[in-house]
């Protein structure tokens, strides 16, 4: 399944890691944020070890 949507809640407590293994979806300023005309596509796997390697959680995404 495709990736359409991918977002960070409240509560990032900036710690670096979904910049570092998604450098092309993530970046932070205060917090993390998704990149504007971020590409799912392609970065798929990344994503989702952002997300599941996330220490608070927050990393989010939707799935077609």
């Amino acid at each position: 399944m495709a990736i359409k949507k991918v977002w960070v809640e409240d509560g990032c407590i900036s710690c670096g890691l979904c910049e570092e293994v998604a450098e092309d979806i993530f970046e932070i300023d205060d917090v993390s944020e998704v990149k504007e005309g971020a590409d799912f596509e392609g970065n798929e796997d990344a994503i989702k070890e952002a997300a599941e390697g996330c220490p608070v959680e927050v990393i989010k995404f939707e799935e077609e």
